[in-house]
């Protein structure tokens, strides 16, 4: 993996660090691979309870590189047309492993998050901002469309109204507006941003592996099934959580008057 996306580990909790600040983190094709082999070597990992996303620099994500992007324009349309299609199969794999791994993802943005920077944050369990975070669309301004399930997680997560809205208008917004869409869980100062991430990470990691894991994949998966659907999927869930280590754990805890001590047993 090249230096574009950096790893680091904590204990039970991983970092994603994007590391092309000189370049606002935009996005480029060593940045895709990087995240390619970056998103499957965690969502393979069972000792990682955690994934925390990250930029480096004085931005999240501008999103793709415009200057890599002009490099195409000498050829011609049908090999702009096929170079771009298989970069975006790419890039989508990088998203479709986020929402598949059993991780949760918590993400810190400041700076700039537009374009994939959006999408990719989208993709995301739970989203931080500081307050200087900014945040657009501008897929249109380049006379494309959005990619990285912009168009899938905009209207889920801030409803069709407000997507239409941000997607069509393309117009910059804070963060307090995007705390407003529900596209940030909370707006912070800058200066407590780690701090804030670092806190939400470890309580997460400290929790019940595996019913942490099944929650996502039921909160994931919710919107692919009917009441009835879901109410199965919670049903087996729930009982297969009863059979395991941290059930008993909980359950004595709560006897005993203490903070459960899960250790993630089967």
């Amino acid at each position: 993996m090249n230096d574009t996306v950096l790893i680091a580990r904590a204990g039970a909790i991983a970092t994603l660090t994007l590391n092309r600040p000189d370049a606002l983190n935009a996005l480029d094709d060593a940045m895709v691979d990087a995240l390619v082999d970056a998103t499957r070597q965690i969502a393979a990992d069972d000792a990682i309870r955690v994934v925390v996303l990250r930029g480096a620099g004085r931005h999240f994500m501008a999103g793709g590189d415009l200057r890599v992007f002009a490099q195409s324009l000498q050829a011609s349309a049908h090999d702009r047309v096929d170079t771009f299609g298989r970069l975006l199969q790419r890039v989508h794999a990088v998203i479709e492993t986020l929402a598949r791994m059993p991780q949760p993802i918590v993400a810190g943005v400041h700076g700039a998050v537009a374009g994939f920077g959006l999408s990719l944050a989208n993709a995301c369990d739970l989203v931080y901002a500081s307050d200087d975070a900014y945040f657009a669309s501008a897929y249109l301004t380049i006379g494309v469309t959005p990619d990285g399930g912009g168009t899938y997680w905009l209207p889920r997560i801030a409803g069709a109204r407000a997507a239409a809205e941000i997607l069509l208008l393309g117009e910059r917004f804070d963060a307090q507006r995007a705390k407003a869409w529900g596209i940030v869980n909370d707006v912070v100062p800058t200066a407590n941003l780690d701090a804030t991430l670092d806190a939400v990470a470890r309580r997460i990691a400290s929790g019940p592996r595996n019913a942490t894991r099944r929650l996502k994949r039921l909160l994931r998966e919710s919107s692919q099934r009917t009441l009835a659907g879901q109410l199965d999927a919670e049903a087996d869930s729930f009982s297969r959580c009863t059979g395991s280590d941290d059930f008993v754990e909980g359950i004595r805890a709560f006897l005993d008057k203490r903070p459960p001590r899960f250790d993630g047993g089967a």
